[in-house]
């Protein structure tokens, strides 16, 4: 089976990509210069080269401060490029897997959100991305919403100059012997070899329709960074912080933790609890 991954060069779509290869599939690691999600024709021509029985589109911009400057380059991949990437699946026929996010929620529940819940983004981001999610619905065809929320992985983020949060947290740790934290929020952070493989589970059940899909447990900013540097055996302060103290054109739910409900549901959650994930991503660190 051939499985076409857009952003294939990424953070999530490096692992996708060893994951899928991992599982016996024939994966086609696709970049921006192979193709424009938000352009028909080049959506069409990648499908007609290498006819994907499966498109995993993680492309996007997520780069959220930029998104409140830049909406129109917000919608146009992030909504756009989910309405194009949908219609070219639909016409050959192939299961779309769609990465959105947990900034589609407000964070004004004050509990995990379910599948069931409903949307409602603070942020230009969010609402781009869920306007992707929406005209994938609309679109119809074989399609899978895979929400999740805290990326990091061993491979570069290029919207957050390279380093996810681990990573600068190490880097900050090691410059300056202690760093600061937002208390306040509220996440799931994880591991995107956790998440490629849960997706290959998904779409070998081609169980259709939203997921949600995060490491299990929550932690503020504050708590992950003191468990960062426990794990990786670092003498680091981590002084607690507001959302005040880090300024931001867009603003962030409070507590946006995914449950995986539909997944557990189904019997199909791999998800691990964030500490347990965290631990094996930073074993090199203490080897």
């Amino acid at each position: 089976m051939i499985v076409l991954v857009t952003g294939g060069n990424g953070q999530l779509g490096s692992d996708l990509v060893a994951a899928f290869r991992a599982d016996g599939h024939e994966v086609i690691a696709a970049t921006h210069a192979d193709i424009e999600v938000s352009d028909p024709a080049s959506v069409q021509s990648a499908m007609a080269r290498w006819r994907p029985s499966i498109l995993v589109n993680t492309a996007a911009f997520h780069h959220v401060d930029r998104c409140e400057t830049e909406p129109m380059e917000a919608y146009r991949v992030n909504a756009v490029g989910a309405l194009t990437v949908a219609r070219g699946c639909r016409h050959s026929d192939a299961l779309l897997i769609h990465l959105s996010t947990d900034y589609v929620f407000d964070g004004r529940k004050g509990t995990d959100y379910t599948e069931e819940d409903i949307p409602n983004p603070l942020s230009v981001y969010g609402c781009s991305k869920l306007a992707g999610e929406q005209a994938i619905r609309a679109v119809g065809g074989r399609w899978i919403v895979v929400r999740t929320s805290g990326l990091y992985g061993s491979h570069p983020c290029r919207a957050k100059g390279g380093l996810n949060f681990v990573q600068l947290m190490l880097k900050l740790g090691r410059e300056r012997g202690e760093v600061k934290a937002v208390v306040e929020e509220i996440t799931a952070p994880t591991y995107t070899l956790d998440l490629a493989r849960q997706i290959v589970t998904l779409a070998a059940a081609e169980a259709l329709g939203i997921f949600h899909a995060a490491s299990h447990g929550s932690c503020s900013w504050h708590d992950y960074a003191i468990e960062i540097f426990r794990l990786a055996q670092m003498d680091v302060k981590v002084r607690p912080a507001t959302s005040a103290d880090f300024p931001s054109k867009a603003p962030r739910p409070a507590h946006s933790v995914l449950a995986n409900a539909r997944l557990a549901a189904a019997g199909l959650d791999q998800m691990r609890p964030w500490r347990e994930a965290l631990r094996e991503y930073l074993q090199p660190a203490n080897s």
